[in-house]
């Protein structure tokens, strides 16, 4: 009876405690508590939009290994057409959660990309995996790369047409940065759509554009068809960048804190069992390459998830720094500074007017509190620092210090166009 007493106290006393976790109580106690089930989540079913892209494989292994029920959520993957889609599904609440644009939490957030909502990031999905593909029409005439595209376009003058999936995402970030790192300023020297990631590959087939940026398995997929080249990867604009995000609204979060923190830790633990092997890499490949899921052939996903690329001319290289979920853990964390960065493209692109509060934005939108007891549950490591430093292929270093000097440090922006 002493010991039943004791163990309710004991209970009693940590269930208190969590009661105000958010005035600094310490982070193993906090994981003591939800490890003895006072976390259970407040909604059992979840759904997760997705669009069919390789790097919605860590949502999508989640549901079909079952590693959701582990942490007392299902996960019910939703294939949506376009981010413009997941966006106002998301705004709407009638998905819970999505594999979403960095950049486009962040545009909603404020306003600029779409109807203005707060929303939150629980984690990164995924770095790295990117590319730009460039029409093989433009190959055959010597843009291969960027100094080639920029040649040509200044030689043979015409409109010329490149696709990104979202205005605020980051495929329109990184085609931008490399676009200006190699002279060719996006807004005054090209005509820029939207085109949903799924759609790229026919609407290059039937020239609707010279070049696209967008996820895997659609770069590849041009190499395949004989249609597009492969100018440049994202890892080679940006080593280990931050890419698609688990993203909710600030409101779902404040309502159901229990579950955004389950669904985080099954993607955390999605993430690294996607990453632990070949064998795992694989059996990912097959799984989401399923007309439920991307709708292509497994050799169109499973390459460059396994580093082997090739550019469509006759090249090939194995690269390290190809698309990771959890790698060592490194991945998932929502650094600050990732988030402050879009800010400060936004602000360069000319999408904010003004210079916002960079560093109480990020604040605000990465849930660093609930990713913390996320990463404790799945025992994945927490980085030492909220901000982490990157250097960009123009040798440009970004650390999260200064955003309103570095976003007006760019000599060719929306001002300059």
């Amino acid at each position: 009876m002493t010991d039943l007493l004791q163990t309710n106290f004991s209970r009693r006393t940590l269930l208190q405690s969590a009661t105000v976790g958010a005035i600094g109580i310490n982070p193993a106690l906090r994981a003591a508590v939800y490890a003895q089930g006072s976390d259970k989540p407040e909604k059992e079913e979840v759904k997760i939009g997705f669009i069919p892209l390789t790097d919605c494989a860590s949502i999508v292994m989640a549901s079909v290994l079952g590693i959701d029920k582990k942490y007392g959520v299902k996960i019910i993957p939703t294939k949506e057409a376009s981010w413009a889609g997941v966006r106002d599904k998301l705004v709407t609440g009638e998905l819970d959660f999505a594999h979403v644009l960095y950049g486009l939490i962040y545009g909603v957030h404020l306003g600029v990309g779409g109807t203005k909502k707060d929303m939150a990031v629980l984690m990164t999905l995924n770095q790295n995996g990117q590319a730009i593909t460039l029409s093989k029409k433009l190959a055959d005439k010597g843009a291969v790369d960027g100094a080639g595209l920029a040649k040509l376009m200044a030689s043979e003058k015409r409109e010329y047409t490149f696709a990104q999936t979202f205005p605020t995402g980051t495929h329109a970030m990184w085609l931008y940065y490399w676009m200006a790192a190699n002279g060719i300023n996006p807004i005054k020297d090209a005509k820029v759509i939207t085109v949903p990631p799924p759609q790229m590959v026919a609407n290059m087939r039937v020239g609707n554009m010279d070049g696209y940026c967008v996820g895997e398995p659609w770069n590849h997929r041009a190499i395949i068809d004989g249609i597009g080249v492969t100018a440049t990867t994202t890892q080679d604009i940006w080593k280990d960048h931050p890419e698609k995000v688990l993203g909710t609204t600030g409101e779902f979060v404040k309502k159901y804190p229990n579950t955004a923190r389950a669904v985080t830790a099954a993607i955390l633990e999605a993430g690294r069992w996607i990453d632990a092997g070949l064998a795992n890499k694989n059996k990912m490949a097959e799984t989401i390459a399923d007309k439920s899921y991307v709708n292509t052939s497994v050799d169109a996903i499973n390459q460059r998830i396994l580093g082997r690329y090739q550019n469509g001319m006759g090249k090939t290289w194995d690269d390290p720094n190809h698309m990771k979920f959890y790698n060592d853990g490194s991945v998932n964390f929502p650094y600050l500074s990732d988030g402050m960065w879009f800010l400060t493209q936004h602000k360069r692109w000319g999408m904010l007017k003004e210079h916002p509060d960079y560093l109480a934005v990020a604040k605000q939108i990465n849930q660093i509190d609930l990713y913390k007891q996320a990463a404790a549950a799945s025992k994945t490591p927490m980085p030492k620092d909220l901000m982490r430093s990157s250097k960009f292929m123009d040798g440009v270093v970004w650390d999260g210090k200064e955003p309103k000097k570095y976003a007006d440090s760019f000599k060719i922006a929306a001002a300059a166009a």
